[in-house]
């Protein structure tokens, strides 16, 4: 479970640092797990990583009022395990989805951006 959630913290940093607009992430616990803010812009919505009862699944946790679970069950179906509207899902062993999941993590760290552009339209 460790090394699969190191592996997700490593590309949160990445897709972070690969947009501009991101700025610097703020890393903290929320509820004793691990989470990732875009602070320094507000362009993103919190990340959180940890665990769901009764799953062994790794989870990737979000703001269950955005859109954002929607979206990437939307356009990777059959690519991972979805909970509610708040977690994707990821097996604690074999490859990692790393495409996919860039883009879910993109969605996530510019969602504010998006949904900015969208009302100034």
């Amino acid at each position: 479970m460790r090394k699969r959630l190191l592996q997700v913290r490593d590309l949160i940093f990445a897709t972070a640092s690969a947009h501009d607009e991101v700025g610097r992430l703020s890393e903290t616990l929320k509820w004793g797990e691990p989470a990732y803010l875009t602070e320094e812009t507000g362009s993103g919505s919190t990340i959180r990583l940890g665990r769901l009862k009764g799953s062994e699944h790794a989870a990737i946790l979000f703001n269950c009022k955005t859109t954002l679970v929607g979206t990437f069950r939307e356009r990777f179906p059959e690519q991972f395990e979805y909970r509610q509207t708040r977690a994707l899902l990821l097996p604690v062993a074999g490859k990692l989805r790393t495409r996919e999941l860039t883009v879910c993590l993109s969605l996530a760290l510019t969602y504010h951006l998006d949904r900015r552009s969208k009302r100034a339209r």
